[in-house]
């Protein structure tokens, strides 16, 4: 099985030269760079990460196709103002299989031509999910902190909050988080001499270690979500 060794700078100038080249023709023509220089590694990317993935949760998809765990490139322009066809960026995830993933948990690694980021969180989780999270936050909130304790450098919180405190005079380390309405914790780099390597594979095992407890914790919720009255 092949490994990865790393993106390559040409793959990189494909993306940023999508940017200006957003056209059938064009990608057509170049659509061999894309394959070869995108594609080809990120499904070895995927590869090597499903072993340690599958660790922290034995039910994630992990094959290395498009629509599986890996993102399309082709945008769905049809509700979008921006009537770009093609991304400029490309990532993998990885989840379990579901109807609605956009509301449940998701490992990521994304990269564009300046930076790349990686982390764990929400595409954007709806009332309910977080309404059942703030519930574990209030009820439990010294296994929350600990979890949340690890989700420290080189991670951050990210999200939109909500302009006014849903509850007064709480806790700082909780109320960051119990105010979101939606969330992610991810890294962000522009050190991209990262990911011309195959030390990539390592630095993100790392990484989505550390953030395995919060994944647990919100997988918890997940469970009170199927089974609304135990």
């Amino acid at each position: 099985m092949a490994q990865f060794n790393g993106f390559t700078q040409q793959g990189l100038t494909f993306l940023q030269d999508v940017r200006i080249h957003n056209s059938k023709d064009w990608f057509d023509e170049h659509r061999h760079i894309y394959d070869q220089q995108i594609v080809t590694p990120f499904r070895h990317l995927v590869d090597d990460l499903s072993q340690s993935m599958v660790l922290i949760d034995p039910e994630f998809e992990t094959r290395p196709a498009i629509g599986k765990t890996l993102s399309r490139i082709h945008r769905d322009t049809r509700f979008s103002h921006d009537k770009s066809r093609y991304r400029s960026q490309m990532w993998l995830t990885f989840k379990r299989a579901s109807k609605d993933w956009k509301d449940a948990p998701v490992y990521f690694f994304e990269i564009t031509p300046d930076f790349y980021r990686y982390g764990l969180g929400y595409y954007s989780a709806s009332r309910q999910t977080m309404d059942l999270l703030r519930l574990l936050m209030r009820t439990e909130p010294k296994a929350f902190l600990a979890v949340a304790k690890r989700c420290k450098t080189p991670f951050e919180l990210v999200g939109e909050s909500y302009k006014r405190p849903l509850v007064k005079e709480q806790e700082a380390q909780i109320a960051d988080w119990y105010n979101r309405k939606s969330f992610a914790v991810m890294c962000t780099s522009q050190n991209m001499e990262t990911v011309f390597t195959d030390g990539l594979v390592s630095h993100l095992e790392k990484g989505f270690q550390q953030l395995a407890p919060l994944y647990h914790y919100l997988m918890r919720v997940e469970v009170m979500k199927r089974n609304p009255d135990e």
